[in-house]
C-alpha cells in the first residue's frame, strides 16, 4: 500500500499530524546559531499569536507532501531499508525538492500576498533545512506506515 494511503487513513491520519506537529517543533528547537535565533523568535511569534498554526498547516499539506513521498517509501520498501528516514536523507536534494515543490505550488496558487512576501524571502534557505528535517521525518512517517 502507498505511503500516502498509509498516512491519510482516517484512522491514521490525527497521529501522524500529531507527530509532524512534534517534527516540526524538535526542528525548530535544534536550530543553532544566528540563523536558528531568527527561525525560533518567529516560530514562537507565529505560534504565540496562531497557537494552532503547525497542525493546521501539517493537516493541510500532508495530502500532498504524503503523495510527493511516494515513490521514495516504494523504493525504500524495495531496497529492503530498515530506516525510512535515513534512505530521505540519503537523497536529500531529491526529496527536499519533492517536499518544496509542494509548498512552491501551494503558495503560486495563493492570493495572501503577505504570505508569499515571507515564503519567498525564506525559500532560498528552505532546502538546507528541509534536508536537515528529513532523517526525522521520515522516522515519524515510518512509525504510522507498513512495509508489507
Amino acid at each position: 500500500m502507498s505511503l500516502s494511503k498509509q498516512l491519510l487513513n482516517k484512522q491514521t491520519r490525527p497521529a501522524v499530524v500529531k507527530d509532524l506537529v512534534e517534527v516540526v517543533r524538535q526542528e525548530v528547537a535544534a536550530k543553532k546559531g544566528v540563523s536558528g535565533t531568527a527561525i525560533k523568535a518567529g516560530y514562537a511569534g507565529a505560534t504565540k499569536m496562531m497557537p494552532d498554526l503547525v497542525r493546521r498547516g501539517v493537516r493541510k499539506l500532508l495530502p500532498d507532501f504524503a503523495r510527493a513521498l511516494d515513490p521514495f517509501w516504494d523504493d525504500f520498501v524495495a531496497s529492503g531499508s530498515q530506516d525510512f528516514g535515513q534512505h530521505l536523507a540519503a537523497r536529500g536534494p531529491e526529496a527536499s525538492a519533492a517536499l518544496l515543490a509542494v509548498t512552491d505550488a501551494k503558495l503560486e496558487s495563493s492570493s495572501r500576498d503577505q504570505l508569499k512576501k515571507v515564503y519567498r524571502a525564506l525559500r532560498g534557505k528552505a532546502d538546507g533545512h528541509v534536508q536537515a528535517a528529513l532523517p526525522r521525518l521520515g522516522a515519524a512517517l515510518q512509525r504510522h506506515a507498513s512495509q508489507a
